[in-house]
């Protein structure tokens, strides 16, 4: 992050991408589906982690951030951004949709991957 203007625009691009409220993101994370899907060494997945990662961000005044909670964001919107390109042709329910909600995206809500 090299100044103040990328991370307003950093922000402000993760609270559109980041569609799910902490509470609602810490539901979907107890939820079997939620654990069921991503890559992980038999433990949890890196997608369970950065959900839990991302209720931590969502629940931190900006002023706050630290710069790598800055650096996760970033991750996130990537992640966000790629698999929202990679649409299944039957989004609901699936791995894809799964995967997408424990980055805290909720590709099934009015804003989806738009």
């Amino acid at each position: 992050m090299a100044d103040d203007q990328d991370r307003d625009e950093l922000f402000k691009t993760f609270n559109d991408k980041v569609n799910m409220a902490p509470k609602e993101l810490e539901d979907w994370l107890d939820t079997d589906e939620s654990k069921s899907v991503g890559d992980s060494d038999g433990g949890e997945s890196t997608g369970h982690k950065s959900g839990r990662k991302i209720v931590d961000i969502k629940r931190t005044n900006k002023a706050d951030l630290t710069d790598d909670q800055w650096e996760w964001m970033d991750k996130v919107v990537g992640y966000i951004n790629r698999h929202c390109a990679q649409v299944p042709d039957e989004p609901e329910g699936s791995d894809w949709a799964y995967s997408l909600k424990n980055w805290g995206h909720d590709p099934m809500k009015d804003d989806g991957c738009a």
